[in-house]
C-alpha cells in the first residue's frame, strides 16, 4: 500500500510539471508589447473586479487568467504583481504534499513568461493562508522553498 501511495505522489508531481511545461512552451501569455486593453465595468459584474486583481499588468493579468484555465481546478485564484511575484490560492484538491510540486510548477511557468528576472511563488491555502514560498533566482536556475511567511 505504501508503495502504490508514494508511486501515486510521484507520478501527480511529474504530471503537474509536465503539464504546465507543455502548456506554458505551447500557448505561454501573449507577449509584453500586447496594448493594455481594459474592460469596461459593467454595474453588477463582480467578476470584473476578480479579473481585474489578478494582475496590476496586463501581461500579469492574462497570466494569471492562463494559470486559472490550465491548472484544472487545482488553482482557486491567481494574482501576479510587477510581473515578477506570483500568489496563489490552491482548492481542497491539493494534498498537502503536492503543494511543493505544484508550487515548482507555476515558478518555472512563470520564470519562462516572464525571464531575465527572479520570481516568487506565494502558494495560499484554501483559507488564504500563506503555506509555501518558492523563490525561483533565475542565475542559478535553482527554487529556494520557505514555508509559512517569507
Amino acid at each position: 500500500m505504501n508503495f502504490f501511495q508514494q508511486s501515486r505522489k510521484i507520478i501527480t508531481g511529474l504530471i503537474l510539471v509536465l503539464v504546465l511545461t507543455i502548456s506554458t512552451a505551447c500557448a505561454g501569455a501573449p507577449s509584453a508589447q500586447k496594448p493594455t486593453n481594459l474592460p469596461v465595468a459593467i454595474e453588477g459584474s463582480s467578476n470584473y473586479y476578480a479579473e481585474l486583481q489578478r494582475g496590476n499588468t496586463a501581461v500579469g493579468q492574462d497570466f494569471g487568467n492562463w494559470a486559472i484555465q490550465t491548472a484544472k481546478g487545482l488553482v482557486k485564484d491567481v494574482y501576479v504583481r510587477d510581473n515578477n511575484k506570483l500568489g496563489v490560492v490552491i482548492t481542497p484538491k491539493v494534498r498537502p504534499n503536492e503543494v511543493k510540486d505544484l508550487a515548482k510548477s507555476l515558478a518555472q511557468g512563470f520564470h519562462h513568461n516572464f525571464p531575465d528576472q527572479d520570481v516568487t511563488v506565494l502558494m495560499y491555502a484554501p483559507d488564504k493562508k500563506l503555506i509555501l514560498t518558492a523563490k525561483y533566482d533565475q542565475q542559478s536556475n535553482q527554487i529556494e522553498y520557505k514555508s509559512g511567511a517569507a
